[in-house]
C-alpha cells in the first residue's frame, strides 16, 4: 500500500541542516559502492519537455524514481517515487518541488561545511528564485554570514528577495542592478538562474575575493551559467554527478576549453568520507546537476517519519505486483 504526499505535508518536516545530514550519508553510501544512479532521460515534447531519473541505495534497502515535466510559459511539476529494493513495492509517492530545491541546497551545504571561509563571510547570489532561498538557506546555517548582495535581470523579483529573507534570515541582503557589482566583493558566490542562454551570466575574472562558488542553475546541454574562467580558476572543482558535463553547458564547455584537467575534480561523496582534501586557500567550485540520489536521501526521511501517520491517503494495489519465474530478464 502506498501512501501519497503533497506539497503540503511536507513543508517544515526536514530542516536544512538534517537535510545536509541526509545527503552526507548518502555520499557515505555512494562512496563505498552500495549505490546505483542511472544517466537522467530528457525527452522533448511540444511546448516543454520531461526528465526521468532514478538511483538504488542498497545499504538503506531503498530506491526512487524522480519525474520532471516542463512546460514552457507554465513551469514544471516534480514527482518522486520510493520503492523497497527487497521486495520493489512502491511505497510512497512525493510532491517532488519542495525536495528538488532542499536538496540541490543541501548538496551545496556539504560542500561548505568543508570549505574554510575567513570571516567576514559575504555572499552574493545570482538568481532571486527558490532556489537561490535555498542555497542561502544552506549556507546560512554552514556560515556566520555578514551580508548579501543579490541580482537577478528583474528589479521587483531581486527586491522582494532582499525583504523577505532580511526578515527571514536577520542579516542585511541588498538588491543590486548588476551580477559584476553582487560578486565582487564576495567571498562565497552563488549562481541559481533559470537562464538557457549560451552567454555566461558569471564570470571569473569577478572572482578574485571568491573562495567558495556553487554553480548550481545550468543544468541543460544549452546553458552556459559560468565561463571556463571560472573553472580555470578553481583550485578543485567538485561535482555531484559523474555525467554533469553530459547535462551541463557551462562544464562541458569549460571541459572542451582545457579549463577542467582530471586533477582537479573531486566528487561530492569523496568530500564526503573526506577522501578529497580541500585547499585550505583558492577558489572551490562546486558543480550541481542533482541527482536522484540526492531525492532519494530526502524521500527515505520523509517517508519514514510520515509513513505511519494515519491522515495522509494510501492507494491499495498501486504498482501491483506481476509474479516472476525463476530467471527474470528486463524488458526489451
Amino acid at each position: 500500500m502506498a501512501v501519497i504526499f503533497g506539497a503540503d505535508a511536507l513543508e517544515g518536516v526536514i530542516e536544512m541542516r538534517e537535510a545536509i545530514d541526509l545527503l552526507e550519508w548518502m555520499g557515505r553510501h555512494e562512496a563505498t559502492g552500495r549505490t546505483v544512479v542511472s544517466p537522467s532521460l530528457t525527452t522533448q515534447v511540444e511546448g516543454g519537455w520531461m526528465r526521468m531519473m532514478f538511483a538504488a541505495d542498497h545499504q538503506s534497502g531503498y530506491a526512487a524514481t524522480k519525474a520532471v515535466h516542463m512546460v514552457e510559459g507554465v513551469g514544471a511539476r516534480y514527482v518522486t517515487s520510493l520503492y523497497r529494493l527487497g521486495d520493489g513495492e512502491l511505497l510512497a509517492i512525493l510532491d517532488g518541488r519542495l525536495m528538488t530545491d532542499m536538496r540541490t541546497g543541501a548538496a551545496s551545504g556539504v560542500v561548505a561545511r568543508r570549505v574554510y571561509v575567513p570571516d567576514p563571510v559575504t555572499v552574493a547570489l545570482i538568481g532571486s528564485g527558490r532556489q537561490a532561498r535555498m542555497q542561502l538557506e544552506s549556507l546560512a546555517s554552514v556560515y556566520r554570514v555578514q551580508s548579501v548582495s543579490v541580482f537577478s535581470p528583474t528589479p521587483e523579483h531581486r527586491n522582494k528577495f532582499a525583504h523577505d529573507m532580511t526578515v527571514r534570515l536577520g542579516f542585511p541582503i541588498t538588491a543590486v542592478a548588476a551580477a559584476e557589482a553582487a560578486v565582487r566583493d564576495a567571498n562565497v558566490v552563488v549562481a541559481a538562474t533559470n537562464s538557457i542562454s549560451g552567454e555566461p551570466v558569471l564570470h571569473g575574472e569577478w572572482l578574485d575575493r571568491c573562495r567558495l562558488l556553487c554553480a548550481v542553475g545550468s543544468t541543460r546541454p544549452q546553458s552556459i551559467e559560468i565561463d571556463a574562467h571560472c573553472f580555470e580558476r578553481a583550485e578543485i572543482i567538485v561535482l555531484d554527478s559523474a555525467r554533469a558535463d553530459e547535462e551541463a553547458g557551462d562544464l562541458h564547455h569549460a571541459v572542451d576549453a582545457g579549463a577542467v584537467p582530471e586533477s582537479k575534480l573531486a566528487s561530492l561523496a569523496e568530500l564526503a568520507v573526506s577522501a578529497a582534501r580541500v585547499p585550505m586557500q583558492g577558489l572551490v567550485l562546486f558543480k550541481s546537476v542533482g541527482t536522484a540520489l540526492q531525492d532519494l536521501a530526502l524521500a527515505v526521511q520523509y517517508f519514514e517519519q510520515l509513513g505511519e501517520l494515519p491522515h495522509y491517503s494510501r492507494v491499495a494495489e498501486l504498482a501491483s505486483l506481476k509474479q516472476a519465474g525463476q530467471t527474470v530478464l528486463p524488458p526489451q
